[in-house]
């Protein structure tokens, strides 16, 4: 294994810490403000060290030696915060000046304090009779795009991988996306709407942590791939069981207990600085 930092300045203090706390056997910078370390391990030594990491502004991953981009057969994201920088819900909520409420919940379930499936239905009974047309408005003047999601995507097609959003968002967006985007699958809750407003319910299977785990091993095994060959990249605690079935879990920009089980954390830079650790 490998261990990169990236995204700011390794003081040498730090560096020495890794290098024993790690076993690594030689360190190798690579500009700009690239530093790896080779033939690291990941130790109790090395998560005692996180937030001095974290302090300096570094993003830091593991992955095997030697690999390609190409080695991967599909990429898999959630789409709330992670390829995207909003929460659509709460910002829905925000058109029925609930925001703080909804927002409220969402941060909690994404910390795993709330079952996921009870957020969601806490959080759509406080939308029930909600002007469906402000789902457009989210979608053309809030919604972004998380930066590098463009690049990463198109590095990720052009290796030849195939992509998915594996979302407990709505499909309004994801449908959306998928097509300006060009995924190849995605997977979301179906918001219920009748009489053009939102009835504070979905249609059919909620997508939750294992619904998306499940999703995932779906399509895994429809393309025929291994599980070292999938990367998942996701920021909550509802991305959890995703991240454990991929071969390389990629926490951007995402909770404690999600970077604590991730080979990656991406806390200051772009999606697309996941594409250093190929170089």
């Amino acid at each position: 294994m490998n261990l990169t930092l990236q995204s700011g300045a390794l003081p040498t203090f730090l560096l020495e810490r890794l290098v024993a706390a790690t076993g690594a056997t030689a360190v190798e910078p690579r500009p700009p403000q690239i530093v790896r370390l080779l033939n690291a391990r990941r130790t109790p030594e090395f998560d005692a060290l996180i937030p001095l990491i974290e302090g300096e502004k570094l993003d830091w991953a593991f992955s095997q030696a030697n690999q390609t981009l190409t080695d991967f057969g599909l990429i898999c994201f959630d789409m709330d915060s992670t390829l995207i920088t909003i929460e659509c819900i709460d910002e829905l909520a925000d058109f029925a000046d609930k925001k703080a409420e909804v927002s409220a919940v969402t941060e909690a379930a994404m910390r795993g304090e709330i079952d996921y499936r009870e957020s969601l239905r806490r959080r759509l009974a406080l939308l029930a009779g909600l002007d469906a047309r402000v789902l457009a408005r989210v979608f053309s003047e809030r919604l972004q795009l998380a930066n590098g999601a463009r690049e990463l995507l198109a590095a990720a097609q052009a290796a030849g991988l195939r992509t998915a959003i594996l979302s407990g968002g709505f499909t309004y967006f994801t449908e959306r996306l998928r097509i300006e985007l060009g995924f190849d699958f995605a997977t979301s809750n179906e918001l219920e709407i009748s009489g053009g407003k939102l009835t504070g319910h979905v249609l059919g299977e909620i997508i939750d942590g294992e619904a998306k785990a499940r999703h995932l091993r779906r399509l895994r095994d429809q393309l025929g791939l291994q599980k070292a060959q999938v990367i998942a990249v996701g920021d909550g605690a509802n991305d959890l069981p995703m991240l454990a079935e991929s071969g390389l879990a990629v926490a951007y920009h995402a909770k404690p207990a999600t970077r604590a089980k991730a080979e990656v954390a991406i806390n200051f830079g772009g999606l697309d600085s996941l594409l250093n650790l190929f170089a």
